[in-house]
């Protein structure tokens, strides 16, 4: 008898080691570092942050052919860019750096924390499910808040887990937050999510073999 009662306090001593506990995380984990840029507006003032901004647009839509160099809107925006740059803005350089800033933060939009692969981790989020094995969820996507990728546009890809659970779990529902605990990975997906005006593509840039699944108590 001895030797059950050692094994016992064995696999007691991994269930409360912190080495084998599961990382608890945060959305915002999920999310890396943003490195940090030379703020090229600093120094501007309300106003003409406004008019910089209505500027970009314009020149946005007169690009994809919205407009021409002669409707009203696209000679006004050229009007509020030569009074700009008679009080010493540089509108062009401005516009051109604007635009890198935000190529470079899209890009970001989809890179992933990469030295979360393979841990063992729990999170909090909602389900939308994508599988069933008869009334139990097999397979969901695991989201921050209520109604991504429904009501509104998705989230990020590195803002959303593609959750494999083949034991299944009995979702109480899209405004029921849970917490799920597996393995993490690195691994982009795509999941067709099927809503009620129609199917929808979604791009995830984690997935997570669950081993459970549970509703969420914040107390």
């Amino acid at each position: 008898m001895k030797y059950p009662f050692a094994m016992a306090l064995v696999l007691g001593a991994l269930l409360i080691d912190p080495a084998h506990a599961a990382r608890e995380l945060e959305w915002q984990d999920l999310m890396p570092e943003v490195p940090a840029f030379d703020n090229p507006f600093v120094g501007m003032g309300a106003d003409q942050l406004v008019d910089l901004g209505y500027i970009a647009r314009v020149r946005e839509l007169q690009a994809s052919g919205d407009y021409t160099e002669d409707d009203e809107i696209v000679q006004e925006a050229d009007d509020l860019a030569r009074q700009l740059t008679e009080q010493g803005v540089d509108v062009e350089d401005l516009l051109a750096r604007g635009r890198a800033i935000a190529v470079q933060q899209q890009e970001l939009r989809g890179t992933v924390v990469e030295t979360l692969d393979g841990q063992h981790v729990r999170m909090p989020g909602y389900v939308l499910p994508l599988e069933f094995d008869g009334e139990k969820v097999t397979e969901f996507l695991l989201v921050p808040f209520v109604g991504a990728c429904i009501h509104v546009p998705p989230p990020p890809p590195n803002q959303i887990v593609h959750v494999f659970h083949p034991q299944g779990f009995e979702n109480q529902g899209l405004f029921t937050p849970v917490w799920v605990e597996g393995t993490i990975a690195t691994e982009a997906s795509n999941a067709e999510l099927f809503l009620v005006d129609g199917n929808s593509q979604v791009s995830t840039g984690y997935t997570m073999q669950a081993m459970g699944v549970e509703e969420y108590d914040e107390f």
